[in-house]
C-alpha cells in the first residue's frame, strides 16, 4: 500500500474546507439568507448663527 504523507492530506482537508466555506455561504445567500444593507447615516450639522452682518 502506498503511504500518504502528511503534506498533501493537509493540503486535501485545506481545500476541502475551502470548498464547504463558499458551499455554505452560497447557499445561506441563496436560499433566503438576508445581508443587511449598509444605510446611509443621516448626518446634520447646526451652526449658530455668527452674528455677522
Amino acid at each position: 500500500m502506498a503511504q500518504n504523507g502528511s503534506g498533501s492530506n493537509a493540503g486535501l482537508a485545506f481545500i476541502l474546507g475551502a470548498v464547504v466555506v463558499v458551499v455554505v455561504i452560497l447557499g445561506y445567500l441563496f436560499l433566503g439568507g438576508d445581508v443587511p444593507a449598509a444605510d446611509d447615516a443621516d448626518i446634520e450639522i447646526n451652526l449658530p448663527d455668527g452674528g455677522e452682518g
